[in-house]
């Protein structure tokens, strides 16, 4: 007889921490962003966007965190994946989902496990990628 653990959810307070830190990360780095961040089902539970971020990240921030959950990938990871050569070129027009292959998005594990992901958008995308692990170490 196998036994399995359960795993907590992301909760709304650890969404709180996560916004929080990505936040502080970028106003370190003199960015205004959004960030968005998702439960394992994919369902929204925090996104902020900074007053003067641009419109777009908010999009951006979403699509992000929802490509990092359905790949269970950083984003920052995929991005190679769909170049022309790439093993998922295909990807992004083959599916009717909002994924986005731009550094920024991570799945976000408690103990072993997918609880949920993380997306940052506003920033040159590799800052996006480095609020977002900022904001995953906060939680951690």
């Amino acid at each position: 007889m196998s036994t399995t653990t359960a795993v907590a959810p992301l909760t709304i307070q650890d969404a709180e921490v996560l916004v929080t830190a990505a936040r502080r990360a970028a106003e370190a780095a003199g960015a205004t962003v959004s960030v968005t961040v998702l439960d394992a089902g994919g369902h929204l539970l925090a996104f902020r966007r900074d007053d003067r971020a641009v419109l777009i990240s908010g999009e951006t921030s979403t699509r992000k965190a929802y490509t990092a959950l359905q790949l269970n990938a950083p984003t920052a990871d995929l991005v190679d994946a769909v170049k022309p050569d790439g093993p998922f070129h295909s990807l992004q027009t083959a599916l009717d989902r909002p994924l986005l292959f731009i550094a920024g998005g991570l799945p976000i594990h408690r103990d072993g496990r997918l609880i949920g992901a993380i997306g940052v958008g506003g920033g040159a995308p590799e800052q996006d990628h480095g609020f977002a692990t900022a904001a995953v170490e906060a939680l951690a």
